[in-house]
């Protein structure tokens, strides 16, 4: 496939209002494309070279984006920042100097979609003295030879801001589509994914072979899978009666969620979002192999900092301090952390994702017994809902999170919020007490006092799954400094989309809609109806249509966007619905 002929999908991508639609049109890119360039399509629908865990990142700043497009277009760096400015687009201020240069008939060339993601490569490959000015002209020569449609998309790629508001779930059902000539096998598709967390694997596995080797696919060493989730209830009572009676009941820890993989000597540790993290952690990566019974395992848990006299875990607000890329020696010795391990998924060549929790926890006992850096999560197993309450007590009191009760029958599940894990945090008097991770889909321009900061609030979302929709639950419009303000407008007005994405689910409208892929942590008093927002939305007895709103909604933590989690690990419109009813059953109580 020609790379004008992808940018020319991407086009009709970016201008489609549907979802349905988008999903044709990706088949059809699919359906069209060569087998051996499915990877990389999708690699490249995605805006990454890679998944996550690979850690290959383009390197290029929009700094040096200008130089390459200057470069191409034959004119000066200032005409591509005043460009730019205008434009508020680097993909459509390469597109228009471009079809302005004088040297686009001399250098235009006829590129595939191959040759372009393997430039693409080699630019972020690209390394030490002489890289800055390698990658320019590595870019220069793409954007000289390629026509206006095709640098628009050229430019987007390497800098993140492809703006086509494709999500894994739409791609997943786009290659069922291609591939099988239904909807049906998303779900096989989705299943195979959570356990390798690669979607182009996926897809070139699927084109080449069919839908039985992808059935086929098991968990493997330094492919890590997509994390179980939790969903929740508020009462030691329901959690008892929902788990059939019987339960383990596990504390909960506020930490950086560790995915470990070890074979041998060789150890690879996953974030949250599958990030390769080995190098931030060396002391858990150490002990994972110094520690650790077995010769070949899959394990996770929470890392914290702990306070090595009283043996006392930290808060959350300090172990973020061993987040980093430098001093990391220096911080080990200030703010040693300890991984607390409470599950297992493959030991020594076995997958153990299907056996349950039961067996697994033995075996995660097992291979961490007489470790020090590394233990089991502290749990019971209980019947009684006043015995799972005093163990929630004693965990809060201890400063952790609350507790999480597990299903002792039930299998571990990847990349899925269910009920075989139940976590608790208290509600009282009917507020809200826990916090929502919502996606930021629009922005508004500031009024009044704000009018020079040019943004004066948020529009926010859920995200359902069931759908594959954002739909919206708030705006947010107080608690922002100067700084805050500034830093949004910068950071949104680079993912502003010409309209509402076919993913958003909205009856506001913002002064300027932006690609959703920005997560945030939000706090509410609590969870209301509201015909103005459609998370959730549904007719009432009375024939009027509501959706569920957050009251006063302010944004917390420092950095404000959640870098840890993609907008499909937003807070769910299931779980807003959770929260929603949690809320009234404490109440009345």
């Amino acid at each position: 496939m020609l790379f004008s002929e992808l940018a020319r999908y991407y086009q009709k991508l970016e201008d489609v209002s549907s979802r349905l639609k988008m999903i044709d049109i990706m088949a059809d890119i699919f359906k069209n494309a060569d087998k051996d360039e499915i990877k990389s399509i999708i690699y490249m629908t995605e805006g990454v070279l890679a998944p996550a865990f690979e850690g290959l990142d383009f390197g290029v700043a929009e700094k040096l984006l200008e130089e390459a497009i200057a470069v191409a277009a034959g004119m000066d760096k200032g005409e591509v920042e005043k460009a730019y400015k205008k434009y508020g687009d680097m993909g459509i201020a390469a597109q228009e100097l471009i079809s302005q240069s004088k040297l686009r008939r001399m250098n235009a060339k006829k590129y595939s979609v191959l040759e372009v993601y393997g430039v693409m490569n080699k630019i972020a490959v690209t390394s030490g003295s002489g890289s800055k000015d390698a990658k320019i002209k590595m870019l220069a020569e793409l954007l000289a030879g390629s026509s206006p449609e095709e640098a628009k998309f050229m430019a987007r790629y390497p800098i993140g801001q492809l703006r086509l508001g494709a999500g894994d779930s739409t791609i997943l059902e786009a290659l069922s589509v291609a591939f099988t000539g239904s909807r049906e096998s998303k779900a096989e598709l989705e299943n195979a994914y959570n356990i390798c967390s690669d979607l182009g694997y996926i897809g070139e596995v699927l084109s080449k072979k069919g839908i039985s080797e992808v059935r086929s696919l098991k968990v493997s060493l330094f492919k890590p899978i997509r994390p179980a989730l939790a969903e929740r209830l508020p009462t030691a009572e329901e959690i008892i009666k929902k788990m059939g009676g019987k339960c383990a009941v596990e504390q909960k820890y506020d930490g950086f969620r560790c995915q470990v993989h070890k074979s041998g000597k060789k150890v690879k540790i996953y974030s949250r979002n599958l990030e390769e993290t080995t190098d931030m952690l060396p002391d858990i990566a150490k002990a994972a192999i110094t520690e650790i019974n077995e010769e070949h395992i899959i394990f996770e848990g929470e890392a914290l900092g702990m306070n090595e006299a009283t043996g006392e875990f930290l808060p959350f607000q300090e172990t973020m301090q061993r987040k980093r890329k430098h001093g990391i020696t220096e911080k080990i010795e200030e703010l040693p952390l300890h991984l607390v391990a409470f599950d297992i998924m493959y030991l020594n060549g076995k997958d153990l994702m299907k056996e349950p929790y039961e067996a697994r926890r033995n075996l995660l006992e097992n291979a961490v017994k007489g470790a020090k850096m590394i233990t089991p999560s502290k749990r019971i197993i209980t019947t009684e809902p006043k015995e799972l309450e005093e163990f929630f007590e004693t965990s809060v009191e201890g400063g952790l999170e609350g507790i999480v009760a597990k299903d002792l029958k039930a299998p571990y599940i990847a990349g899925a919020r269910k009920f075989s894990w139940i976590k608790m945090k208290r509600s009282y008097k009917g507020e809200l007490s826990d916090t929502l991770d919502l996606v930021i889909v629009g922005y508004f321009l500031g009024r009044g006092s704000r009018t020079e900061f040019k943004f004066g609030g948020l529009l926010c979302a859920a995200y359902n799954k069931k759908r594959d929709m954002f739909e919206t639950i708030s705006k947010i419009g107080t608690g922002f400094t100067e700084a805050n303000m500034q830093a949004f407008y910068e950071l949104l007005s680079k993912a502003v989309v010409k309209q509402k994405p076919a993913r958003v689910d909205s009856l506001i409208t913002p002064d300027f809609w932006v690609e959703p892929k920005y997560v945030i942590t939000v706090k509410a008093d609590e969870i209301t109806k509201s015909p103005m927002h459609t998370c959730g939305m549904q007719e009432d007895r009375s024939g009027e249509k509501a959706g569920y709103a957050l009251r006063f909604p302010r944004i917390v933590g420092d950095g404000f966007i959640r870098r840890d989690k993609s907008p499909e690990d937003a807070t769910s419109t299931s779980e807003i619905i959770e929260m929603f009813n949690d809320q009234k059953r404490v109440s009345v109580k």
